[in-house]
């Protein structure tokens, strides 16, 4: 049997899109680790399938490389709906997306009539510990100082739909993420482990940052993440409510507007092809 898929990236945040409402597609570790894997796969940080929903417009469902399900993807999202648009699945340009982290309202933009990626209301960041989750003893985790790996890091923690916990450092590139990213993501303070973002202040309207994912290791880009680390940005006073976070793949516009946060990016296609299961 023959699957349809497109390869797409946001700010080099890449995975395999297929449109699961006329195709059926496996959703096990075994085709989502094949698939993914860089060498005898497609090659992405995971796999993405649009679906029908009960309640919205459509349903996402998205999967890291490893083959675990995660709760949503800031980046995916963005190409989910481009996905959308441009095989015609839809041509509002406003849609209502279900995800497991819930409700996510997607604008697209447009160059002409050239949908080029999207703005998306992400929801209301949750710092409250036990939602997060995360075992720390106080309600919240606000620049609180923990020991990971012989090296004492004082930890901001967020949930964006999924956990996250950001750290700020003087320097980017002397981390070796590799080693560090697993002591992080299999932390015995988060049970369902964590993604980790790394965070180099510029000034209080931009920031740098890279993350370790959980489940995908380093990835050029996190667009939860980013909107994590610009409300802990926000919440140690390093910046306003308006910061571009640069990634390794790109830069990200993200907003505390109200009590939610929206972030804005671009959303490409890769290739398109098919593969046989």
């Amino acid at each position: 049997m023959q699957l349809h898929f497109t390869k797409m990236e946001g700010i080099g945040n890449d995975y395999i899109y297929f449109d699961g409402i006329s195709q059926e597609i496996p959703m096990d570790k075994e085709f989502i680790t094949k698939i993914s894997d860089r060498h005898f796969g497609i090659g992405s940080d995971g796999m993405i399938v649009v679906l029908p929903s009960d309640k919205y417009d459509f349903k996402m469902r998205m999967f890291n490389r490893d083959g675990s399900e995660a709760m949503m993807c800031g980046n995916g999202i963005r190409c989910f709906a481009k996905f959308i648009y441009d095989h015609q699945l839809s041509n509002k340009h406003v849609l209502n997306i279900e995800t497991k982290a819930g409700l996510r309202v997607v604008e697209l933009l447009f160059d002409g009539k050239e949908c080029i990626g999207a703005k998306v209301d992400m929801g209301k960041p949750i710092i409250n510990c036990k939602d997060i989750p995360c075992t720390y003893p106080k309600e919240q985790m606000i620049n609180e100082p923990v020991e990971i790996g012989n090296h004492e890091y004082h930890l901001t923690s967020i949930s964006m739909g999924n956990p996250h916990t950001v750290t700020f450092v003087d320097d980017l590139d002397s981390l070796d993420l590799n080693k560090i990213g697993p002591e992080f993501e299999h932390h015995q303070l988060f049970p369902e482990s964590v993604n980790t973002e790394f965070v180099k202040v510029v000034n209080d309207k931009y920031v740098k940052m890279r993350v370790w994912e959980r489940g995908s290791g380093e990835t050029m880009a996190c667009g939860t993440g980013a909107c994590a680390v610009m409300y802990a940005c926000y919440l140690n006073k390093h910046t306003g409510k308006k910061v571009t976070v640069e990634l390794l793949g790109g830069c990200l516009e993200i907003e505390y507007n109200g009590d939610t946060i929206i972030m804005s990016g671009p959303a490409t296609n890769v290739f398109t092809g098919t593969i046989e299961i």
